[in-house]
């Protein structure tokens, strides 16, 4: 109980301003909860989801007790045995965990899932250099595989190394995996990990170059002047700077 306390605690005090408050920033810019939502948050056993769902019960605590928070572990992804360490792990937090098979028997209008800051950036520079796209992660968004139910990232403005700091300080046991990647659940696949661990190395020496590199990159997202695109999506419609350019 003491320990469980002890990793509340710092997240709002140690951690105010590298996790609590960037968590409460990304909740309130992008508009993520609101009042009498019923919240699924995703436990992959990662540290990163168990800080989630601290963060999110410290939220219902001082922020918002209307919301209804149920944590949960989809046991068509993992085993018995992965499973019963993931609830184990997510227990010494103070976390109790549902196994489900579907996300839609929880009755929730809302999917909390634990991307943070540096999946953001890295998930840019996999879609410029790896599929010719520029897009992101967005910090919500109505998922295809879960009719119905808005996806939500309180974390999107988290940064990995408040995580880590946060994990090694509490010793906070987790069960690696790399299933929180992927919005459909799916094991993601090897030449994806790959890429990703490339990108992650490619941003690491940028920024021995500028230190505010993986900050510009995530800053250009918000910053798209469609006026220097060549053609741009939205929605299923195409647009050319041709189409417009003589008028």
């Amino acid at each position: 109980m003491e320990y469980c306390k002890e990793v509340e605690r710092t997240i709002i005090t140690t951690y105010r301003k590298s996790i609590w408050r960037k968590f409460l920033e990304a909740v309130e810019e992008f508009d993520l909860i609101q009042q009498g939502d019923r919240i699924a948050v995703c436990i992959t056993g990662y540290k990163d989801s168990l800080l989630l769902a601290k963060c999110m019960q410290e939220f219902k605590r001082h922020g918002d007790s209307t919301i209804e928070l149920v944590f949960f572990v989809l046991d068509s992804v993992y085993d018995k045995q992965e499973c019963l360490k993931i609830i184990e792990d997510a227990n010494a937090v103070g976390v109790t965990v549902t196994v489900t098979s579907c996300v839609k028997e929880l009755n929730c209008n809302k999917m909390a899932l634990c991307h943070h800051f540096n999946n953001i950036v890295e998930t840019i520079l996999l879609g410029m250099l790896y599929n010719g796209q520029v897009q992101t992660m967005m910090p919500k968004s109505y998922n295809l595989n879960y009719e119905g139910i808005e996806v939500i990232r309180p974390l999107y403005l988290v940064k990995e190394e408040a995580i880590l700091r946060w994990s090694e300080r509490h010793e906070v046991k987790y069960f690696p995996c790399e299933y929180a990647f992927a919005e459909d659940f799916s094991v993601c696949e090897e030449d994806t990990s790959r890429k990703r661990k490339n990108v992650k190395e490619l941003i690491d020496s940028l920024r021995l170059i500028n230190p505010n590199i993986d900050v510009n990159i995530f800053k250009s997202m918000y910053n798209v002047n469609l006026d220097t695109m060549i053609s741009y999506v939205q929605g299923k419609e195409v647009y050319h700077f041709l189409d417009n350019y003589d008028s």
